[in-house]
């Protein structure tokens, strides 16, 4: 993400207004996106019965409230990343298991709805753009809007992809492991957790190092679901274009 923005703008490559609009929109849908997922966290666990986190002012997209330097970093550097986790109390629960596995699952759906509406937008501009290119209004300053308007949503959606993606992972902390383990044993969830700390840097420092080697199973899974979604859109408006 912004780290191979920053070195096309170090090394001169493109044009740099629209690299440092790219690196703004990155910034600006990591701190939406973030914020989304913890809210929805909150906003279900209020639902179900548990106003912990309401009570602390998380229902909200206002990024203060939910943003983790590092995990902000993470995210908008290399797309993967996280915010400050949020307080649940499973006691005010009816069903503690059940309620935690539906304000868990709350998160990523978030990013999910996020990035599919991202991805209408993306094959939406594609859309207009072959009919004003059709047209022969199109020209420099139209141009360049409408590839900041492509890549803003494509963004948009990649990254809420990847952030759902990456959250499903089915092992503590991610939102994944609550989901998974709802249907287990509780037991087997309890011993599990012991070791929450430890499994969270062991997944962290494995997707870093299979990074590193070009291996990006997370960015292959949410530019996978990105194609996927987009390809009813894109069928859909090349149907328009071809009856016009």
């Amino acid at each position: 993400m912004l780290i191979d923005l920053f070195l096309s703008l170090l090394n001169g490559n493109g044009n740099t207004l629209l690299i440092l609009a790219e690196i703004v929109m990155v910034l600006a849908i990591v701190l939406f996106s973030l914020s989304a997922h913890e809210a929805a966290h909150a906003y279900a666990a209020k639902r179900l019965g548990d106003p912990t986190a309401y009570n602390l002012g998380r229902v909200t997209l206002n990024p203060k409230s939910h943003i983790h330097p590092m995990g902000f970093l993470s995210m908008a550097l290399i797309g993967i990343g996280w915010a400050k986790p949020v307080p649940i109390n499973t006691a005010n629960f009816r069903d503690p298991k059940k309620g935690m596995m539906l304000s868990s699952l709350a998160g990523p759906l978030s990013n999910l709805l996020i990035a599919t509406v991202a991805t209408l937008l993306v094959s939406s501009t594609n859309f207009l753009f072959a009919l004003i290119y059709n047209s022969g209004l199109l020209f420099g300053s139209v141009q360049n809007f409408f590839h900041a308007l492509y890549m803003f949503f494509y963004y948009a959606a990649y990254l809420n992809f990847a952030l759902a993606v990456f959250n499903l992972i089915p092992c503590p902390p991610f939102d994944g492991s609550r989901i998974f383990f709802y249907f287990m044993p509780s037991s087997w969830y309890f011993k599990v957790m012991r070791y929450e700390q430890y499994l969270a840097i062991g997944v962290l420092v494995i997707v870093l190092v299979l990074g590193r080697m070009g291996i990006s199973p997370v960015s292959v899974v949410a530019g996978g679901l990105l194609d996927l979604v987009s390809k009813p859109f894109d069928l859909f408006y090349n149907l328009i274009l071809q009856l016009l």
